[in-house]
């Protein structure tokens, strides 16, 4: 996460309705059984920075082996700093799914979908793909969607505006029936009752304080869904799930394709296990991983796919070029892959080249172009996968 321009905000909401910050949707009834029952369960956090650094996920961990002393939990940590839900969706099999079925889901990407900069079709687009791909995948998953706040979230909220990020989420948490927690309207509302202050808090990135907050209003949730008993005759039941998702393009068939399997015609190369050339900042997961890099404008492969839409997962770096692209021999197209916070970090980036793509099978070119951004040391494009919506 990082703070790029204001936040979008729309809809003005009254501070004294606390059921807007806790939406009872839905059950978590699945994995409650689940957990009882088999003495088994393997719950995952997915989301950005605020999800991978020690604080509430930990302490949701612990609130569960408190509530189900006597079942073997398996706790797979998703979270990886600056990645939203585009990536998510792309990279929720191997990071979500990579140890078997999962019984409860946390989703949190309200914060990186905000300031990375990605707009309200992406944001709905992102956050269905993950969450219809979740019900695919295993229709008994129990899913909860967080909305956490970034400092730019401050004074919309204080005027009573929800953020268009969070309303975004809203929309597919409401279409699924996915209970969600609005955590940045219940810090807002907290400070301006005067409990805490922001650095009180800790800020974006929150101080143990502002954890035991978001944990505490988990706790809360699983209060009121949890409130009665399980009986023996209840069931595990599979969710509903749409026939038709809200948006025809989402990404819930979006899968990380090997780079591998595409044709290197001049420029680039493969390695093993790439680390950055110029010295800066990385992601875990981005380094030491392979990738195909080109540093020098003109380089140029192809690669076929069948799918909707496609796009690079990459690292925008103090070298990041610009490169082209041409789907199934249309028109060359430019995308500048530096970002505002490339200059000193490696950041992981989900750039989608083309996202409403007729169903069948395309290919794609791409080149390095001699044109760079002005604040960029280089013409450098780095792709660990290709990301395709099949």
């Amino acid at each position: 996460m990082h703070a790029p321009p204001a936040v979008i905000c729309s809809e003005r909401v009254p501070y004294d309705d606390p059921d807007r910050q806790i939406q009872l949707r839905g059950s978590l009834n699945n994995c409650r059984i689940k957990f009882e029952r088999s003495k088994k369960g393997r719950v995952a956090f997915l989301g950005g920075s605020i999800t991978e650094m020690k604080g509430w996920r930990e302490m949701v961990c612990e609130e569960l082996q408190t509530r189900f002393p006597d079942t073997e939990f398996d706790f797979i940590n998703a979270g990886i700093s600056s990645t939203g839900t585009t990536p998510g969706t792309f990279r929720f099999e191997r990071d979500v799914l990579c140890n078997g079925t999962v019984d409860l889901l946390f989703e949190e990407a309200a914060v990186n979908d905000d300031t990375n900069g990605f707009n309200a079709t992406e944001q709905v687009r992102g956050m269905e793909g993950i969450i219809r791909q979740a019900r695919i995948a295993n229709p008994d998953m129990d899913i909860v969607m967080l909305h956490f706040i970034w400092d730019g979230m401050l004074q919309p909220l204080e005027q009573g505006r929800i953020p268009e990020v969070i309303l975004n989420h809203e929309k597919v948490a409401g279409y699924y029936q996915i209970p969600s927690i609005n955590l940045a309207l219940e810090v807002s509302q907290r400070m301006l009752a005067g409990e805490f202050d922001w650095k009180t808090f800790g800020g974006t990135h929150p101080a143990p304080f502002g954890h035991n907050i978001y944990a505490a209003a988990i706790s809360t949730l699983f209060d009121r869904m949890w409130r009665y008993p399980i009986e023996k005759e209840d069931t595990i039941h599979p969710h509903e799930l749409p026939v038709t998702p809200l948006d025809a393009y989402s990404y819930y068939n979006g899968r990380l394709i090997d780079v591998r399997q595409s044709k290197l015609e001049q420029g680039w190369e493969y390695e093993s296990n790439w680390r950055p050339k110029m010295e800066a900042q990385t992601r875990r997961r981005f380094v030491d991983v392979p990738a195909i890099e080109a540093i020098e404008p003109g380089a140029q492969l192809r690669f076929s796919f069948r799918g909707k839409a496609v796009g690079i997962f990459h690292v925008a770096g103090p070298d990041a070029g610009v490169i082209e692209y041409s789907v199934d021999g249309a028109p060359f197209k430019s995308k500048d892959l530096f970002t505002e916070w490339s200059g000193g970090l490696y950041i992981p980036w989900v750039t989608m080249l083309e996202a409403e793509l007729r169903e069948g099978t395309h290919e794609i070119i791409i080149r390095t172009a001699k044109e760079r951004n002005p604040s960029s040391k280089g013409n450098a494009c780095q792709i660990m996968y290709f990301t395709v919506n099949e």
